[in-house]
């Protein structure tokens, strides 16, 4: 690991990091997916100006699928809210829905990425953002609770202690969803990578990764203005921090 690399360890009593072909009665993968590592170190740490370059993630526990049975809405929230106890005319829920799940029990990972795109002059170096993350991680600040897969499945995080070690098994996985990628237009459209596997506990996916990368990451209109104030939050933080210096 180089002085450019983050860890983070993550984890909680359940999990679920849905394959998207198997999305009515929820699926998961049976390791924590790339997009899903990302996500939880934006929830730490994120700025307009680079992006996680998620490199490997390490599986702490072995592997144990546990099925439940949750109550879901039948349709996506939007602009008109949807009441989900409203019923229909035979007095039935309207939007609400019983589905089983079939999720992951006990979970604990590591992940492993670099700062990808962060320009590099004398204020703003890249290993500035990689102190900051650290710093945020050992003290338990995040911007949003992380979380595992879906939002009631949340995470405790902490930096690595470096006793913990992979579990030595090798998962066959398939074709597993890597991350979203934007085209010049700002089209998002999903990325996968095949033939995956944990090998010794160790998932790696540093090179499929770098086709991400290649991503403008232009932010769609509903994450636009929560990022905003993030960022403007970032300034007044480091304009404070310099005050202090």
């Amino acid at each position: 690991m180089n002085n450019n690399t983050v860890q983070l360890k993550v984890w909680g009593e359940f999990a679920c990091f849905t394959r998207p072909d198997l999305k009515v009665e929820r699926m998961t993968y049976p390791c924590m997916t790339p997009s899903a590592a990302r996500g939880a170190l934006d929830c730490i740490l994120w700025k307009p100006e680079f992006t996680w370059h998620v490199q490997r993630i390490l599986v702490l526990k072995p592997v144990k699928f546990y099925s439940l049975k949750r109550n879901e809405i039948n349709s996506k929230q939007g602009d008109d809210p949807i009441f989900v106890d409203e019923v229909d005319v035979r007095g039935k829920p309207k939007y609400r829905a019983q589905r089983n799940s079939i999720v992951l029990k006990d979970v604990a990972y590591i992940i492993e990425a670099a700062v990808h795109g962060a320009k590099s002059p004398v204020k703003n170096p890249t290993r500035k953002y990689v102190e900051m993350f650290n710093r945020r991680a050992r003290s338990g600040q995040c911007w949003r609770r992380p979380y595992l897969g879906t939002r009631e499945f949340a995470a405790e995080f902490s930096l690595p202690d470096g006793y913990e070690e992979p579990i030595a098994e090798d998962i066959p996985i398939g074709s597993m969803f890597l991350d979203m990628w934007y085209d010049e237009e700002g089209v998002p459209m999903p990325k996968f990578f095949y033939d995956v596997s944990v090998r010794q506990g160790v998932l790696e996916c540093a090179k499929e990764y770098e086709q991400i990368l290649s991503s403008n990451h232009l932010p769609g209109h509903i994450a636009e203005y929560p990022k905003q104030l993030i960022n403007e939050f970032n300034l007044a933080e480091e304009a404070s921090e310099e005050e202090c210096q």
